[in-house]
């Protein structure tokens, strides 16, 4: 598809294009955004994108480490990097898994970044974005929040409305906790940045966009405006549960002191004791149990991340509760510490999958 609805080049367009505004309209509503860019192809670009509406090669920005979770497109490695943007960290406070608003201040008046970047591939609670919008006000600094992980839960209304607490732009996945196509997207209330976002996309970088995941993209947005607020409460209490179950068990589950485990779908266990987080993660693997590697503000694993991130999104999706975490939690136990045989464990976990076959938080 190539152009704008009523103006394609490609003919034979009508019904596409309709599609096309009712998926625009659509995703507006939900983030309760003045503009959306929904042409763009996943979540990597989508960061792109907002790099090259906010800032020139050349310039600063600052953005999360890895062991505050930063993504690697907000990195010199990434996205980042290639557009050739200088990289600082932003100061984090680990003890409370949060920007340090004081330290940041002090930071950014010495960097003077055109861009703060917030939140990346792991977020167990909302980040203090009116803090940094003074920061950033301080300095002359657009914030991109970077909802990959969160879209789903930001569109339920039970994590934090990044465009209302004060980010310029938020990019994000349309799958994981969103539930959709992979593919990405980029909001924005800002005329300015929108007028920006749409010269990068059309006719630049996705001039020509695949137009297949519309159809898709509309079902996910619809499912969650009807039922986004019961997904993303459940995946939230899911995640407690799940956490509460493997401390329970004697596995040790990152927390923060007066807060908790989490106050997401997300859940994090330290792996140094397992060989580090992808080694787990694979040995899980063999069980049936999907996990993955992640950073945290830990001792490090020699070639390894030093710890796990487990999602609940895709076990609420398929009907799981609370109530069902406990036997979740316990196959990770009897792997992980007492070093069953994955495989005798591998029938147990397909069984227990066998009673959750519908999906649900789904229009009829």
């Amino acid at each position: 598809s190539l152009g704008y609805p009523g103006a394609k080049y490609n003919k034979g367009m009508e019904h596409a294009d309709q599609l096309e505004i009712m998926l625009m309209s659509l995703m507006r509503q939900l983030f309760q955004a003045k503009y959306v860019e929904y042409r763009v192809p996943s979540g990597s670009i989508a960061n792109l994108y907002a790099y090259m509406a906010t800032t020139k090669p050349g310039d600063k920005i600052m953005s999360f480490s890895d062991a505050a979770a930063g993504h690697v497109t907000h990195h010199a490695e990434g996205a980042a990097g290639l557009y050739g943007l200088e990289i600082h960290e932003v100061p984090f406070d680990f003890a409370q898994m949060d920007v340090d608003p004081e330290a940041l201040m002090i930071a950014a008046k010495k960097v003077r970044p055109k861009l703060i970047i917030i939140a990346g591939s792991m977020c167990l609670f909302p980040y203090s974005l009116q803090e940094v919008r003074k920061v950033a006000d301080e300095v002359g600094a657009w914030i991109l929040y970077d909802a990959a992980h969160m879209g789903g839960l930001i569109a339920g209304g039970e994590f934090q409305r990044p465009l209302k607490e004060g980010a310029d732009l938020m990019t994000g996945s349309t799958y994981k906790s969103f539930g959709g196509p992979p593919s990405g997207m980029v909001f924005t209330n800002s005329a300015e940045l929108a007028a920006r976002l749409d010269k990068i996309a059309f006719p630049g970088l996705t001039a020509n966009f695949d137009l297949s995941r519309a159809a898709a993209m509309v079902i996910a947005v619809l499912d969650l405006l009807t039922h986004g607020r019961e997904y993303a409460k459940m995946c939230i209490a899911n995640a407690k549960a799940l956490a509460e179950s493997l401390h329970t068990g004697g596995c040790e589950v990152f927390h923060v002191s007066g807060k908790g485990f989490t106050n997401s779908q997300h859940v994090a266990l330290p792996a140094a004791t397992y060989g580090g987080g992808d080694t787990a993660s694979k040995l899980l693997e063999k069980s049936n149990l999907f996990t993955s590697g992640i950073g945290l503000p830990l001792p490090p694993v020699p070639g390894d991340f030093n710890a796990m991130r487990l999602g609940t999104q895709e076990i609420t999706r398929w009907g799981m509760r609370p109530e069902n975490m406990e036997t979740i939690a316990d196959f990770f136990c009897r792997l992980l510490l007492k070093q069953e045989k994955p495989e005798k464990l591998k029938s147990e976990v397909i069984e227990f999958r066998k009673a959750f076959q519908k999906l649900h938080y789904i229009r009829d």
